[in-house]
């Protein structure tokens, strides 16, 4: 390829010169092509791989030279000779005639320059090649990636890290590609090549360590090998990238969401670093945006737009505290150097002036921006003020746009919906099932608070302070989302939230007041649409209503449930991925006792999208990981604790309760909200402290248990027993410790000394470091999940079929590969319709046509080559049993174990079902016939029946495998009676020849099977014609008949003397059950009808001869004829053979003009000598003849005379070869790759 001119100052520096003009010169890289060049050549290779040269991987290359200069200018470079050939005789043909008119060396430079310039752009404007931000390094990087490692241009280079990989006790080095799917490495040492392709989705381990060998290693662990690299230039780079890669794997495992690159990243300057891709710069501002939102608490689709150093003048200390300023499309953000000094969120909604200060010694470059409630930040020190001011003023005119737009789109919603105002009041009614439930705009505890009078003034009094020193602090340190947030906040927060402000802090702590404040009406609109909608989560939420704090007085009545109920379904409708789990309900009910209706709805949002991820989904996936990372702290904190709770299986008990519910279940509720109030305000961090106190409290009391029931006592008694003396409310009953009262109760505890305990102990614990230990977890806990989903598909399907658990197991691998490369990299449908978590473990994985076909080749003894397409399509299409175009695991084991295990009959009639299978081509009457016979049970109601089925009961995986049970028993016999397939009509039977033909094109036998085949269809062929005879003129007598006795017509449903005719008005039906539309005053053919022999003329017939009949048995069909119900008896095959005679015309002309151009065809012995005076009565045109059919049994029992097919269709199949071999292919045959990993190693 042409490439743009780059200067070169040593061009004979391994290089070889093979070919040289006065301007040009084509040179070959030393060690490439034949030969290899020898020691030279070996080193050369070796330096190129190690050193990076490679990326220019070209072995060829046309330099430019001016006869008089030393430097050289490379134009284009090939990978291949006949390439850089074709580019050579252009340059010669084209350019050395002009270039020696030029005198000066400059303008022939110049000109050469323009000239490829010119070709490149060309080319890349006819094959719309569009400007990318990568640079030429790292596209050449990419195209070797994609060569090295087979992949297709869908898959991304992200990066590559030069590094040392350790195979065995050797290291090798080479490099490292990190894509958006893949680990790979490559390595060329002295003529050894090695590589390892990974895929990210099946790492189960990925760690940074050190040795004393090795300082700086990077450990990759799968199910099946650990690797080893080391040596890194940048080790932190490296694992952080690998991390972020892996955590986009596992989080396309567990809710299917792939990668999608954001384009709308700023252009890349000039002095960033040249080999970083666009990719690698994406997912680089991803993480710092994800860290942002973390450290402020900002909604999930925030992006950091950039920071920077500053100082902050902070008004309550009369200081300038060093920090960073960070902005963002929405906000303006401050934190100080050091953590806990101050921080600040300034939403730029808030903002009403930016203006620049006078700069001065003291104060250089400042910044001030004022906010509506007056407040005024002063911020300094900025570096780049102008560039700062310019971006936040942008940022401002889009967010005032937007805060207009919002307005106009309320005020228009308004006017078409006046119930939609206040009442007078203050309160909105929601129309629910028909009727009106208030909804108090205040919170519920401010309706339902009970007061002792015994219990008035100390406690109330305390309240009081409390509520005066939160006061002072809003005047000191400003309210609202502005409020400087500082040591002294968080101070306040330990001591206790009152009660009367606990809703307006959470949400401000939380950052649910930004969600709410920036979607006005949004809360309102899902209510309405989501009341009297039902689903399973609907369900499920109804179910746990009268369970969530029933010891409260606001939830023993209906407005206290009705506003929990509406929160619930509107936050399932919201968010379908999570619908409802349980734990939820506890929650959401203690955010309703303390901020209204739609501020609990935001504060829900809060906890399960942003503070608590994966925690609510169908398999609580963010609590186990949360498990996994508390058993690490407990291993670390409380070591001589950690192996007893081990063996006991305590901490995995405990741990999902408390976290679940933020310990509201399992402590008394004065108390719990106490710990909600830090964990709004500090997150996770405090659940994990609070735990871990917990535990150390108690160390004495579980290192004495002797089983997890008592450790359960000891834990369960000592959660009863702590207290909040500060509290105004009634003491409310603790279900859990009316469980647990039989014995000596525990000393009270003191929650807010527990609380304070626990910063003291264990305040080091930070947010970073416990974000690192969930992503270790995490890649844990979802690969345990997929291990068990594998389980559980094999056991379900184990039963059905005669493969083994392993040999299950492996095609379970493959069949899930081949669905989750299709999410890499696209297919014919939507992967997110072929995945849904939260179906049973069946249907988790599905795949399509075109995935299928990929299988169908590796695995099916019948696929072969060129030929295997159509086929697998027709496969697919049996296969599809509830035709939404996507099969399940147990579908595709149902297929393959007939081809594998199945015996002879049983192949023929999935080979034959497969043809008679309705399709696009098919005649419309066989289509509604072979529709009747495989759906014939499947009423509307009965479909509507199996779709609510499915919905109702996704989540409850026995009954799933009993319906599927049942399902399977009742459908058996319809498929095992042969004498109930539809029959074969010509064009049919055509396709089923084509197949039989193309199967074999491969096989060792291919000759004497092409034989066997066309003997066959000779046959077939003219039993064909011989039923076409009989029910031709049966049906005329017939319908004669009909017209004087139209009403009188009956026939049996398994009839074997009725057949096809020809237009729908005469379609063969299954049942008399059911008749299609249009059709039920046509006359049907009465099976004791007798014909005029007169009235018929029959064509000639005199060459075949048929025992025991006559034209007068107008009503027998050939299969009557030649067979009987069991077609493997000596009479049937003595029958067939007297047929055999017939007419080898149409044999010949079906072979000549049907059957696919490229195939061989093999007359028979048996149909070479016939005349041509049999086919007088046969249509000479290629029309399809649709009075012309045949039976399974005649299809069975004429293979069954060829020994050649008889021993082809009963082979054995080694399935453990078929495997492994499909195995090796995914690893170096096509870009499809294996599910575990692989190394190739060849030697030179």
């Amino acid at each position: 390829m042409w490439v743009s001119p780059e200067d070169v100052l040593l061009a004979g520096a391994l290089w070889i010169t093979e070919r040289a003009n006065p301007y040009f010169i084509l040179q070959k890289r030393k060690g490439h092509g034949d030969g290899g060049g020898g020691l030279a050549g070996l080193l050369v290779g070796t330096l190129d791989v190690v050193l990076d040269s490679s990326a220019r991987m070209a072995p060829y290359r046309i330099l430019y030279q001016t006869p008089d200069s030393l430097v050289y200018w490379i134009i284009a470079h090939g990978t291949s000779r006949k390439e850089i050939t074709e580019h050579w005789e252009w340059l010669e043909h084209n350019l050395l005639q002009t270039l020696s008119i030029f005198e000066n060396e400059n303008d022939i430079t110049t000109f050469v320059k323009g000239k490829v310039q010119g070709i490149i752009a060309e080319y890349n404007k006819n094959h719309d090649v569009k400007e990318d931000d990568d640079t030429d390094k790292f596209k050449e990087a990419s195209a070797k990636f994609r060569k090295l490692f087979g992949m297709p241009e869908e898959e991304k280079l992200v990066n590559y890290y030069s590094c040392s990989y350790w195979k065995g006790k050797v290291p090798r080095q080479g490099w490292l590609y990190l894509s958006i799917n893949h680990l790979c490495f490559y390595s060329y040492l002295l003529g050894k090549e090695a590589k390892l392709v990974v895929r990210w989705a099946d790492i189960t381990q990925l760690e940074k360590s050190a040795t004393l060998l090795l300082p700086d290693v990077i450990k990759v662990s799968t199910r099946s090998n650990e690797h080893v690299f080391s040596v890194f230039l940048n080790i932190n780079e490296t694992f952080k990238l690998a991390e972020q890669l892996a955590n986009i794997a596992m989080r396309q495992l567990l809710d299917n969401k792939g990668f999608e690159q954001d384009r709308s990243l700023p252009k890349l300057k000039k002095k960033s670093p040249k080999k970083v891709s666009a990719l690698k710069r994406d997912l680089d501002a991803r993480a710092k945006s994800e860290r942002y939102r973390a450290l402020f608490r900002l909604p999930k689709d925030e992006k950091l737009d950039g920071h920077t150093d500053c100082t902050l003048w902070t008004p309550f200390n009369k200081m300038h505290i060093l920090g960073q300023m960070f902005v963002s499309t929405n906000y303006i953000c401050f934190t100080s150097k050091e953590e806990t000094l101050c921080s600040l969120i300034i939403p730029l909604r808030e903002v009403t002036i930016v203006e620049k200060a006078d700069s001065s010694s003291v104060l250089p470059s400042p910044l001030s921006i004022s906010t509506k409630n007056r407040m005024t930040f002063l911020f300094a020190n900025l570096k780049d003020r102008d560039f700062l001011v310019q971006r936040i003023s942008d940022f401002l005119q889009q967010t005032t746009s937007k805060i207009y737009l919002e307005r106009e789109i309320t005020g228009i919603m308004k006017a078409c919906s006046p119930q939609h105002s206040l009442g007078s009041e203050g309160e909105r009614t929601f129309n629910l099932n028909d009727s009106s439930v208030p909804t108090a705009t205040q919170a519920l505890m401010t309706m339902y608070r009970r007061r002792s009078p015994e219990e008035f003034n100390p406690k109330l009094a305390k309240e009081f302070l409390k509520e005066q020193a939160w006061r002072n602090h809003f005047t000191e340190y400003g309210q609202g989302v502005c409020m400087y947030r500082t040591e002294k906040t968080k101070e306040l927060v330990l001591k206790g939230i009152p009660e009367n402000m606990r809703g307006e802090l959470w949400l401000l702590f939380s950052g649910a007041i930004n969600e709410m404040a920036t979607h006005p009406g949004y809360y309102e609109d899902l209510v309405e649409k989501s009341m009297g909608r039902y689903n399973l989560a609907t369900e499920e939420i109804e179910r746990d209503l009268h369970r969530s704090l029933p010891e409260h007085p606001a939830f023993q009545n209906e407005m206290g449930i009705a506003a929990l109920r509406r929160v619930l379904t509107a936050y399932a409708f919201r968010n379908p991925n999570i619908g409802y789990c349980q734990a939820m309900n506890i929650v959401t009910s203690v955010l309703l006792l303390y901020a209204k209706e739609e501020e609990a709805f935001w504060l829900l949002v809060a906890l399960c999208e942003r503070m608590l991820p994966d925690y609510y989904n169908t398999r609580v996936v963010g609590a186990l990981v949360d498990q996994g990372v508390f058993e690490e702290l407990a291993r670390e904190y409380v070591p001589q604790l950690y192996d007893c709770m081990q063996d006991l299986g305590v901490i995995s008990t405990i741990s999902l309760s408390w976290f679940l519910t933020l310990f509201l279940s399992v402590m008394p509720f004065e108390s719990a909200v106490v710990v909600v109030d830090c964990f709004f305000y500090d997150g996770i961090k405090v659940i994990f402290q609070l735990a871990l106190s917990v535990l150390h409290a108690n160390i004495h009391q579980l290192l004495g248990c002797k089983d997890d029931g008592e450790a359960m006592t000891v834990l369960g008694r000592y959660l009863d027993s702590v207290t909040n003396k500060d509290s105004t409310l009634p003491p409310i009953p603790h279900l859990h410790s009316l469980l647990t009262d039989n014995g000596e109760p525990h000393p009270e505890v003191d929650i807010f000394k527990l609380v304070r305990s626990s910063y003291e102990k264990f305040g080091s614990i930070r947010a970073d470091v416990i974000e690192q230990m969930r992503f270790k977890q995490r890649l844990r806990v979802i690969q345990t999940i997929e291990d068990t989903t594998k389980r559980n598909v094999v056991r379900t399907i184990v039963t059905e079929t005669a493969f083994s658990i392993d040999e299950l197991e492996e095609l379970y691998v493959l069949f899930k590969a081949e669905h989750l490369t299709s999410c890499y990299w696209g297919g014919s449908s939507n992967p997110t319709e072929r995945h849904d978590p939260s179906l049973p473990y069946l249907e988790q994985y599905r795949i399509d046509v075109e995935q299928f076909k990929g299988l169908f080749n590796l695995l099916f003894p019948w696929a072969n080559g060129a030929h295997s397409d159509p086929l697998a399509v027709r496969f697919f299409r049996l296969l599809d049993q509830n035709g939404d175009a996507l099969i399940n695991f147990r579908e595709f084991i149902s297929g393959l174990g007939v081809l594998c295990h199945g015996d002879l009959t049983e192949k023929l009639k999935l080979l034959y079902k497969m043809h008679v299978l309705p399709g696009e081509c098919e005649e419309p009457d066989s289509a509604f016939e072979a529709t009747q016979y495989f759906f014939e049970d499947i009423t509307p109601e009965t479909s509507v029946a199996m779709f609510v089925h499915f919905t109702v009961k996704k989540l409850n995986t026995p009954d799933y495998r009993h319906y599927l049970k049942l399902w399977n028993q009742e459908s058996k016999p319809k498929f095992e009676n042969t004498k109930d397939l539809p029959k074969l009509n010509q064009s049919q039977f055509i396709e089923l020849c084509k197949t039989l033909y193309s199967m074999f094109s491969e096989d060792v036998a291919e000759q004497e099977l092409y034989h066997a085949t066309a003997t066959v269809t000779s046959l077939l062929l003219e039993m064909g014609e011989v039923g076409k005879l009989f029910s031709s003129s049966g049906r005329k007598d017939l319908n004669m008949e009909a017209k004087t006795e139209p009403h009188t017509c009956t026939r049996e449903t398994t009839d074997p003397k009725t057949t096809q005719k020809d237009g729908p008005e005469d379609t063969f039906q299954q049942n008399n059950a059911f008749v299609p539309t249009g059709l039920e005053n046509k006359p049907r053919p009465c099976e004791d009808g007798k014909g005029d022999e007169e009235t018929e003329q029959l064509p000639p017939m005199q060459d075949i001869k048929l025992e025991d009949s006559s034209p007068k048995d107008t009503g027998m069909s050939s299969a009557m004829l030649i067979s009987d119900d069991e077609t493997k008896d000596d009479t049937s095959m003595s029958s067939y053979s007297v047929l055999s005679a017939g007419s080898h015309e149409l044999d010949e002309k079906l072979q000549c003009e049907d059957i696919a151009d490229d195939t061989v065809l093999v007359r028979s012995d048996s149909s070479s000598n016939g005349g041509g005076a049999h086919d007088r009565g046969l249509p000479h045109s290629t029309s399809i003849d649709k009075d012309w059919a045949i039976t399974f049994e005649q299809f069975l029992a004429s293979v069954l005379t060829e020994q050649a097919l008889v021993h082809y269709f009963e082979k054995p199949v080694d399935v453990t070869a078929r495997i492994t071999n499909a195995k090796n292919v995914r690893k170096v045959g096509r870009t499809l790759l294996s599910t575990s990993d692989y190394e190739i190693s060849l030697s030179g």
